[in-house]
């Protein structure tokens, strides 16, 4: 079983396991693509012989292994060239640059430079890629292919990671099976040695897929859409300020080719009022729809509309749907006020996500593990996020599976499209359509549903309420609004809201609805008297760990006070990810990139300075989420917390590491602490202890974030997050209501009718509340077992620490299923 590591020691040997490590979830690697049901597995697992190795440091002694990104660059690319690198190095192979991608591979020289540890510092917070890309016609020839083999055969390379979108894996395949044969002709015309043929006998290609688009299938994300998103919802909600001070409506195209992920993901993030994405083409009268959504939206007060539209938007017959068409419409039937805005390449620019650059290292650390172990036999393959776990799958197959997409959009098989997107795409593209197209009911349900903020207030906490009161009129409840917490609802702080009263609040940080820390036991009676006077039948909480510890002396006081036998749902909103039964918090993403953004600012102060180190504290209670990811994110040297014990020889050990680091060209270090990481090594005793250590050889600075890491807009996860968590939640309260429902009454004591709703691995689950308590360390207010405590060794690689790699089991080789009925193809 796993043991927690310990992050801060130094001499100490830890043993990772590749399998538990690569494989565990990265960190939300689901971001918008979690199912709403458990899916069927994309691949099958095949026979595998597994190597075991017992010096890891040493596996890639005599190997050589290059590096290039190709294509269009995307964030989050250099952070895999990062990773490969270092942990390369790490292996005892050589590792090489390839600048200007394919084109450098063609023409040599100085263009394939070997790779430093320090050659990479300082790459995790750049946008696009430090070592160029380009597109390479020589390449797609043969000729140019022999130039390129005869170009790694001189430097012993015959380990090529390729960074890049299908056109450049299936570049990077072609050129692996050709590998022979081109040998033998350089052989031939004498461009290498026979020895040196035969020592480079066979090509290992490994794949990872860096497209902003999000359009290759295999992988639940790509390199780059993350920040993509940040990109464009940063400009939606510049656009809803001036739209809504002139009382416009807003057409924005953004990127993705053929694919509309960019598109929908940012419609539902930001509330759009329609959205245009080329593998769902609207009917035949969506002219007439349009113009009647955008009227009804500005007939119930709102000032903007928002329109988002993919850039290979079509109609039912193939023809394009283009931004100024759109315009034209708009302003020609209804007369509105209308602009124009083409994002281009703003979306691929700026400073990649945290998402992005932890997995960018992460399928680094994986693809350079592939290449080790790969053999004459192994087929190149593309290291890719299934679920909850790294797979390397054929390259080639998940190449057709994309091209498969396109063929059904060409030939009009649209529902197969979307299949083949997979049900993640469906599931946000079925929640939009509910959303911005169906209108409550005019016959109502007669139940009330009340929704309540708990707990400190969360980035996202507003979209989950948004998603909640919309849905639930769809539904045909009546929805009320709770304001301050357990408090609120003791003092009657309570309204019915409507449609428009969560008007665009999508975009909005914090709690509109007010939240506060207080729990309900106190309150029992006045609680009860107002469920009663309000006659609520059901109650969705959305709030962190006093969310979850409220809801809990609820269901204990069921047994005097029979109001609160009523069924409760409870959506986990915290920046500290420390609730129980899921995997991640709305909100918790908002701060680890306010946490990521404030360390790149550190660095550089620190890197202009030179030899300075920073001690960063950050929040999260006892739960060290935040600060291992932002450790992660920002390419910090250490990263202390409460749940990895460590002593004062732990943190001499870590000075002398640095102190070790400051004879590099790199100047600097970063170093995080959870806030109660340890109750007597508090920031002030490790800054000191640093300061002292490090006299004469590095300054030492401290840094409290404090609060803003509460604050901010909602990052695109967290909206989307929020809205698909209050959508699913009010579905399950209203089949819980009419299971509960006697005679007119409500009645709900069961334990099933108390749930946690939670993202676990790839699911939204509903777990009983009275079951999550065992999972549970009340003191510090954490679960007893937390899935990214397996990701801290990615860490301590990264940052030079000397430790052992234990590979004796990796990520398999899979192959994709791909079920097919009849007259229908692949699905």
């Amino acid at each position: 079983m796993w043991a927690p590591l310990d992050l801060s020691v130094v001499g100490s040997s830890l043993f990772i396991s590749v399998s538990l490590t690569f494989a565990a979830v990265i960190f939300f690697f689901t971001f918008y693509s979690f199912s709403e049901e458990k899916e069927e597995q994309p691949a099958r697992r095949m026979s595998h012989t597994m190597v075991k190795h017992e010096h890891a440091d040493k596996m890639g002694i005599g190997k050589a292994i290059a590096v290039l990104t190709s294509g269009g660059d995307a964030q989050g690319m250099n952070a895999a060239v990062r990773a490969v690198v270092r942990v390369g190095i790490y292996t005892g192979a050589k590792v090489y640059f390839v600048h200007e991608g394919y084109q450098g591979l063609v023409d040599g020289g100085d263009n394939i430079k070997e790779a430093t540890w320090e050659s990479v510092s300082m790459m995790l917070q750049l946008g696009g890629t430090v070592i160029g890309s380009a597109r390479c016609m020589d390449f797609r020839a043969r000729e140019g292919r022999l130039k390129a083999a005869r170009n790694l055969v001189k430097r012993g390379i015959t380990n090529l990671c390729v960074i890049g979108g299908d056109g450049s894996l299936t570049g990077a395949d072609t050129f692996r099976a050709e590998w022979t044969s081109l040998l033998q002709e350089l052989v031939k015309t004498g461009g290498i040695t026979a020895e040196e043929a035969s020592k480079s006998s066979y090509l290992n290609i490994v794949g990872m897929v860096g497209s902003i688009d999000n359009d290759f299938c295999g992988t639940d994300m790509t390199i780059g859409t993350d920040s993509a998103l940040h990109r464009i919802m940063e400009i939606v909600d510049a656009i809803t300020t001036t739209a809504q001070s002139h009382q416009r409506t807003f057409v924005l195209e953004v990127m993705g080719r053929h694919c509309g992920y960019l598109a929908l993901v940012t419609a539902l993030a930001s509330g759009a009022d329609w959205v245009f994405i080329p593998e769902s083409p609207p009917e035949d009268d969506w002219e007439d729809h349009l113009c009647r959504r955008l009227t009804e939206t500005r007939t119930r007060g709102s000032r903007l509309n928002i329109i988002i539209v993919a850039e290979g938007a079509i109609d039912k017959h193939g023809k394009p749907i283009t931004s100024e068409d759109i315009k034209s419409l708009v302003v020609k039937r209804l007369g509105y006020d209308t602009r124009v805005t083409i994002l281009g390449h703003v979306q691929r620019g700026g400073t990649p996500s945290a998402f992005d650059r932890i997995l960018g290292s992460r399928m680094g650390v994986e693809a350079v593990m592939a290449l080790l172990e790969g053999t004459p036999d192994t087929p190149a393959c593309v290291v890719s996020l299934s679920g909850n776990q790294a797979v390397r799958l054929p390259l080639m197959e998940c190449v057709q599976v994309t091209k498969d997409v396109t063929t059904a959009m060409n030939e009009g098989r649209f529902d197969e499209a979307l299949k083949l997107r997979g049900r993640s795409f469906q599931n946000n593209w079925n929640v939009y359509k509910i959303l911005a197209h169906v209108r409550p009911p005019s016959a109502k349900s007669g139940y009330n549903l009340a929704v309540m903020n708990v707990g400190a207030p969360a980035a996202g906490m507003n979209a989950a309420v948004r998603s909640t009161v919309r849905i639930g009129l769809i539904h045909g409840h009546r929805m009320l609004a709770v304001h301050d917490g357990f408090e609120g609802l003791a003092e009657g702080k309570i309204e019915e809201i409507g449609w428009g009263g969560v008007g665009g609040w999508t975009g909005k940080g914090g709690s509109s609805l007010g939240t506060k820390r207080t729990l309900p036991k106190k309150y029992f009676e006045q609680i009860s008297n107002n469920i009663a006077s309000f006659n609520i039948h059901g109650l969705i909480i959305i709030g962190g760990f006093e969310a979850f510890t409220g809801s809990l002396e609820l269901i204990e006081g069921r047994a005097k006070f029979e109001e609160l036998c009523i069924p409760l749902c409870v959506i986990p909103a915290t920046v500290s990810n420390n609730v129980p039964g899921s995997d991640f918090s709305i909100g918790a993403d908002t701060a680890l990139n306010t946490i990521t953004s404030t360390c790149d600012r550190i660095k550089q102060s620190a890197a202009g300075t030179k030899r300075r180190v920073f001690i960063i504290e950050t929040m999260g209670g006892y739960c060290g989420y935040l600060a291992t990811m932002a450790g992660l994110a920002a390419g910090a040297d250490a990263a202390y917390i409460y749940e990895d014990p460590f002593t004062i020889h732990d943190l001499e050990m870590n000075v002398e590491h640095l102190t070790e680091k400051m004879k590099t060209t790199v100047k600097r270090g970063l170093i995080l602490r959870n806030e109660k990481c340890n109750e007597h090594y508090n920031t002030e005793f490790i800054y000191n202890l640093y300061s002292e250590e490090g006299k004469g050889v590095f300054d030492t600075r401290k840094n409290v974030l404090g609060h803003m890491q509460q604050g901010g807009s909602p990052t695109p996860f967290d909206r989307n997050f929020g809205t698909k968590m209050g959508a699913k939640a009010v579905a399950w309260m209203s089949g819980k209501i009419k299971e509960c429902s006697r005679h007119g009454r409500i009645f709900a004591n069961s334990p099933d009718s108390a749930c946690l709703l939670g993202m676990r691995r790839r699911a939204l689950v509903f777990q009983p509340l009275s079951e999550l308590k065992e999972q549970t360390d009340f003191e510090h207010r954490i679960p007893r077992t937390q899935w990214w405590l397996k990701l801290r060794p990615i860490l301590k690689i990264l940052a030079k620490y000397k430790i052992e790699l234990d590979t004796s089991e990796t990520a398999q080789i899979e192959h994709i299923t791909r079920k097919r009925v009849s007259g229908e193809g692949a699905l």
